[in-house]
């Protein structure tokens, strides 16, 4: 399935949050911390008034609250707004 976000929207993928603590005990699933960056996707073509400033490639965090979940082909992704996105991780 392919999904094109819309205006000042991004499409993202969630990192995969950390199984194993560096001291190799593991994190059952529900006890997981979700994460908060991601990696673009796709972006919208941005509005007059408002700019994309991230490209697919690069990754994100965002606001913890942030997004609608969807899954694509049985992955978790989140639309997030632009505004949305608090930094680019380099």
């Amino acid at each position: 399935m392919k999904v094109k976000p819309l205006a000042d929207r991004v499409l993202v993928k969630n990192d995969k949050a950390e199984t194993k603590t560096s001291s190799g005990i593991i994190i059952p699933e529900a006890a997981q911390e979700k994460t908060q960056t991601a990696v673009v996707v796709a972006i919208g073509e941005g509005t007059k008034d408002e700019k994309i400033n991230v490209k697919p490639g690069d990754r994100i965090m965002y606001d913890k609250y942030a997004g609608t979940q969807i899954k694509i082909d049985g992955e978790d992704h989140l639309i997030l707004k632009n505004a949305d996105i608090i930094a680019v991780i380099e």
